[in-house]
């Protein structure tokens, strides 16, 4: 099928995720943003204002009005302007909304990674399961450190077979705009066996036996992975190099190129021109990929800021009925400046 009209699109929450999903619509050739949600009056709103996106307020409009915002209208009326929704609000008001707002509406949305599985029919990771979001109406587009693992082992799966999974995450505390969260000056491990990461990852690769385990360090710059794969096909070091660099929204990073951290990868990320110093790719390190007889080691980098952001472009086509996920990645890899 393929689609002649611009897909209507409506940006619920305009935070970590939705700012970026937002700026990324505004680029398709295929969709126009028709607006964003304001819960309340703060600098995202006065910056979606000065780059004109119209807002369309849930909370009361005075708020807007009294620092000179002119609003688009509420909720309501995004509501009835719109195809599809991208509902990036906080957990668990995702799933509200759908019970609340989608469902008596008859508007598809697109959830993120947050929310529980059970919000949507399917999980998504465009380059795995695009083909099972087909004409959907509730999708949700997987967490970061799931489309991270996703992307990489799905390709690897391809090639080689995958027995077994075994990843650690080392996750960031905090976003860097959050003063609120932490830890400042700790570890701190995950204390449930495995870490919710490895079912969340076979709710896009179904039958991939993984276990994962995780913790929190004093850190803002991305994610990281350690894993540890076994393969029913012997692999080479050199061979998975080769696959993982010819691997779309996966990037292989070197030690040559003095890239040795996740800092210099965002400086990295800043340098290429990337909208907000954004890095949509999941970083390998060169010589941090190893293979010894049938297992493989390696260990990964994902900026959980916007990994997400490509597979949210691409799931909105799939749920609208545009089939061919290679010409979609494609046209969104092409907008966002990705390999």
């Amino acid at each position: 099928m393929i689609i002649l009209d611009k897909i209507k699109v409506g940006i619920v929450g305009y935070g970590t995720i939705g700012k970026r999903v937002a700026d990324a619509v505004m680029l398709q050739d295929d969709m126009e943003l028709v607006g964003v949600t304001g819960n309340s009056y703060n600098f995202r709103m006065e910056v979606a204002n000065m780059n004109k996106i119209p807002i369309f307020n849930i909370c009361d409009k005075k708020l807007f009005e009294e620092n000179n915002i002119k609003l688009a209208g509420n909720f309501d009326d995004l509501l009835n302007s719109v195809d599809i929704v991208i509902d990036c609000s906080p957990k668990p008001h995702g799933k509200e909304n759908k019970e609340k707002y989608y469902i008596p509406n008859k508007i598809k949305a697109i959830f993120q990674g947050g929310e529980k599985p059970d919000v949507a029919e399917v999980s998504f990771v465009a380059q795995c399961n695009y083909s099972e979001a087909m004409n959907k109406d509730y999708v949700r587009v997987v967490s970061c450190n799931t489309t991270g693992l996703s992307r990489t082992l799905g390709a690897i799966d391809k090639a080689y077979g995958i027995t077994d999974v075994h990843a650690t995450m080392v996750r960031r505390g905090a976003d860097p705009g959050d003063i609120f969260h932490g830890p400042i000056n700790a570890i701190v491990p995950v204390l449930e066996m495995p870490s919710h990461h490895g079912p969340d990852v076979r709710t896009v690769l179904h039958d991939l036996n993984i276990f994962t385990t995780a913790m929190s360090v004093s850190s803002t710059l991305m994610h990281m992975h350690s894993v540890i794969v076994d393969l029913k096909k012997k692999p080479t070091t050199e061979e998975v190099i080769d696959l993982l660099k010819n691997t779309t929204r996966v990037r292989v990073v070197r030690n040559a190129e003095r890239v040795r951290s996740t800092a210099e990868i965002m400086e990295f990320a800043r340098d290429l021109g990337r909208n907000r110093g954004d890095m949509y790719e999941i970083c390998l390190w060169e010589e941090a990929i190893g293979a010894e007889k049938n297992k493989l080691f390696f260990i990964q980098a994902i900026h959980q800021e916007s990994d997400v952001v490509p597979e949210n472009i691409d799931c909105i086509r799939a749920m609208m009925g545009f089939e061919d996920a290679e010409k979609s990645i494609k046209m969104t890899n092409k907008t966002l400046g990705i390999k």
